[in-house]
């Protein structure tokens, strides 16, 4: 009697039967078994969490007393890619910088500090993000020695650093987005330019049309200061020319 061929032990190495049986355990079949065998995995179930009430970001009440910072990433020309630092008085809605390179990490901003400390002073503290740069030792230490108070927001929240995230909105739209950068030296001096004006020439709608550091010097707090405005008289700017925020 010749033997089953189905039954054949030699077919179970054979390659060919091998794949044809694989082919035929896909998932409706073994989700059949697994129901079949009343199996069953306990489903994770997320944890609950306690909403809290939303606040809106408290406002200062003077200069000075809180400044938000933040990274903004773009490409030059040839691809190769560079970051600007974004420091912002939430008072007066100032850019206080605008650092340019093509890394910045820990120390170097620690620098930028420096250098705005010896210009204008330093803030009571500062709102930022959860970046390894700013979650650095060299930052921490550069707090600690000038007693400046570092507020990192909740992770996933950029929300909590709005005044920032609203400044890089404009910031890409206004001048990363309408050139277009050889270098990075023609970068940081487009940019710091841009800076300037945004500081004294466009109007802020959240200070009723008043630019930033015109705010600035018709509030206290003007020594600290040492952005010199444009002078307005016997300038007749076309409507063109202003960049009206949104």
């Amino acid at each position: 009697m010749a033997a089953d061929p189905r039954s054949d032990p030699e077919d179970d190495n054979d390659p060919a039967q091998t794949d044809r049986l694989d082919t035929r355990l896909d998932d409706k079949r073994v989700h059949r078994i697994y129901r079949g065998a009343a199996l069953q995995v306990p489903r994770r179930r997320r944890k609950r969490r306690i909403r809290g009430e939303r606040m809106p970001l408290p406002l200062p009440s003077g200069r000075g007393q809180r400044w938000s910072m933040d990274f903004v990433t773009d490409t030059l020309a040839d691809g190769r890619g560079f970051r600007t630092l974004n420091i912002v008085d939430d008072f007066t809605r100032e850019c206080m910088a605008l650092e340019v390179d093509r890394s910045l990490p820990g120390p170097r901003v620690a620098r930028v500090l420096d250098r705005l400390h010896a210009l204008v002073g330093l803030p009571q503290a500062i709102v930022l993000d959860n970046g390894p740069e700013f979650r650095g030792r060299a930052l921490d230490a550069w707090a600690a020695a000038n007693r400046v108070e570092l507020r990192f927001i909740r992770p996933g929240k950029p929300i909590e650093n709005a005044f920032v995230e609203s400044f890089n909105g404009k910031f890409r739209d206004e001048c990363l987005n309408e050139h277009w950068f050889a270098s990075v030296a023609e970068a940081q001096a487009i940019i710091e330019a841009w800076r300037v004006d945004y500081n004294t020439v466009r109007p802020h709608s959240s200070l009723a049309g008043d630019t930033p550091a015109h705010f600035a010097i018709t509030t206290e707090g003007v020594a600290r200061r040492r952005i010199a405005p444009r002078s307005y008289e016997n300038q007749n700017h076309k409507p063109e020319d202003l960049t009206l925020s949104v």
